[in-house]
């Protein structure tokens, strides 16, 4: 580039030699020049440049962590920089819950932390995945439990959510000691209040029972709120589902016949019902084959105590709740517009037999037993072994009955080189039934 500057130069002088331009070669007489005044030459003239702000380095973009092997799809996060985890409060197969409280604001939650080394499957991810993403989901709705978030590190999944210190619900009822259908009434309405969201939301629960029921509070008239949805699955229009889901007692016949919708859901709600009216099942066995069996082809019984004094209008909406037809059973909203069932409807304020309460207990005593005996065999296997009993257990059960003999679970831990002496096998199986056969969904679904 040339100079940033430049000069003002005097004009042509008119001399320009031999060949110069107005001049010719005759000598002309001398004369006087004419006054002439030379320009003064001007001021140097410097060109400034604009004022120029300094370049503009881009900022240093930091890439995140990889994802590729989170479970949540994001970088790691540690639950502890907003929460304080406390006192433990639960344990199952994959993980415990705690109480936690809310560093900036003192708040109470509770806290269900999974070990990631438990998830032994894609599918064991997948499910996990989905779980916090229904809860998300659904979180806000009545009757459900509040999701606050979701925190991963290198060891666990942290999800969260609200704390419902008021309990069980049957443990609440059976407290109480007293008890009438319009009671009933008021918890059904709940329990189907939940079916209703999640099918409107577009959930299908698939594992409703009273055990995943919580009562926020202590309160009196604490607000019953549904607080596991591992089971869960987003509903796809026209899709029938073949997999087999649920605890045996609330199993919808067509879940057993490998062919099902959301109607399941109502379903387990009717089975509920039925037991919050009796104090039992409505289908009822030694074994879980004959739980499925009962739940195939025998009829409701309403002869036994105490339901001759069951109302009429209550025993309609169990039977309709109830129908083996999914295609002839009572949707939610419709359960939800019974004259039993709706709010301010014809549920009697009558106390209902004492029995009932007496049955409810031994019921709710003998699932805990099952439960805790489970569990011991549970925390007997490590990772790999849990892993590979699945596997057993599925690949044992060729004819697909749902259940595995003593022998076969014995021979079974052997080979995997469990510990667990010969006594403490069969003091298991002894716990679950009485016919020492196991069934393998009950056992992975009672260490949960």
């Amino acid at each position: 580039m040339g100079q940033c500057c430049s000069r003002a130069t005097a004009p042509d002088s008119g001399r320009g030699g031999a060949n110069g331009y107005g001049y010719s070669n005759q000598a002309k007489p001398a004369q006087t020049p004419p006054s002439y005044n030379a320009p003064q030459p001007q001021a140097e003239v410097r060109y400034t440049p604009p004022a120029m702000n300094p370049p503009v380095v881009p900022p240093v973009i930091v890439p995140p962590k990889p994802t590729a092997d989170t479970i949540l799809g994001k970088p790691y996060e540690d639950v502890r920089t907003v929460y304080s985890l406390g006192k433990e409060l639960g344990r199952g197969q994959f993980g415990v819950t705690y109480l936690c409280t809310e560093i900036a604001t003192g708040r109470q939650y509770a806290c269900k932390s999974i070990s990631k080394r438990k998830l032994t499957s894609k599918a064991d991810r997948e499910d996990i995945r989905r779980e916090i993403q229904i809860m998300q989901h659904l979180s806000g709705q009545p009757n459900i439990v509040e999701f606050r978030g979701a925190y991963e590190d290198k060891s666990n999944v942290h999800v969260v959510m609200e704390l419902c210190a008021g309990g069980e619900l049957f443990d609440r009822i059976i407290a109480k000691g007293h008890y009438t259908e319009r009671a009933a009434a008021t918890i059904c309405r709940a329990v189907v209040n939940v079916v209703n969201i999640c099918h409107f939301m577009g959930v299908m629960h698939r594992d409703l029972k009273p055990e995943n029921f919580l009562l926020a509070t202590k309160e009196e008239n604490a607000m019953l709120k549904a607080t596991d949805f591992g089971l869960s699955v987003f509903i796809e229009e026209g899709k029938m589902y073949r997999d087999i889901v649920g605890s045996a007692y609330y199993v919808a016949p067509e879940v057993l016949r490998r062919s099902y919708g959301k109607e399941i859901d109502v379903w387990s709600a009717g089975v509920i019902l039925y037991i919050l009216l009796s104090g039992v099942p409505p289908f009822w066995a030694e074994t879980e084959k004959g739980i499925f069996d009962a739940i195939l082809h025998e009829e409701i019984d309403f002869e036994s105590q105490p339901w001759p004094s069951i109302s009429e209008s209550a025993k309609d909406l169990v039977r309709k709740m109830l129908a083996r037809d999914p295609k002839k059973r009572l949707t939610s909203g419709q359960v939800l517009q019974h004259p039993w069932l709706r709010e301010g409807g014809d549920a009697s304020d009558k106390p209902i037999d004492s029995a009932v309460l007496s049955r409810m207990k031994q019921f709710r005593a003998m699932n805990k037993l099952k439960k805790m005996a489970l569990k011991v065999i549970a925390s007997n296997l490590n990772e790999e072994e849990i892993k590979g009993l699945k596997q057993m257990f599925m690949n044992m059960d060729t004819d697909n009955s749902g259940t595995i003999t003593y022998e076969e679970l014995k021979a079974g831990l052997a080979k995997l080189g469990s510990k667990l002496s010969e006594a403490e096998v069969k003091q298991l199986m002894e716990a679950v039934c009485s016919n020492l056969e196991l069934c393998y969904s009950t056992f992975l679904g009672s260490c949960s």
